[in-house]
Parts: structure tokens; sequence; C-alpha cells
């Protein structure tokens, strides 16, 4: 299964509790740390929400 590396790059400070819980649900909670997941639909639905705060490349 494909995986996908995702970068947190902009700070949750002043950002929708929502948002901070995805982020956090992705295992992100400074800016710079990198994670990887498996590329699955729930991943990507996470990913497409918070977009705007990460960076993802495919692995």
């Amino acid at each position: 299964m494909a995986t996908l590396k995702v970068t947190l790059k902009k700070s949750l400070i002043a950002r929708k509790k929502d948002h901070i819980a995805t982020a956090k649900a992705l295992g992100l909670s400074k800016i710079g740390k990198t994670v990887e997941h498996n590329d699955t639909p729930q991943v990507r639905g996470m990913i497409k929400k918070i977009e705007y705060l990460l960076s993802v490349e495919e692995a």
C-alpha cells in the first residue's frame, strides 16, 4: 500500500478547534513534524480538511 509523508507547515494557533483536532489525530503537533500514513480515503479526507496547513508527499 502507498504511503504519504505529511508535514505540518503552519502553526495551529488561532485555528478552528476541529482543524486542531484533525492535525492532532494525524499525529502533528509542532511545525516541521513529519509523519507517514497509509494512503486511505479516511486519511485523504483528513488531509483535505486542513491542506492549507500541510505539505504532502507520496512516499
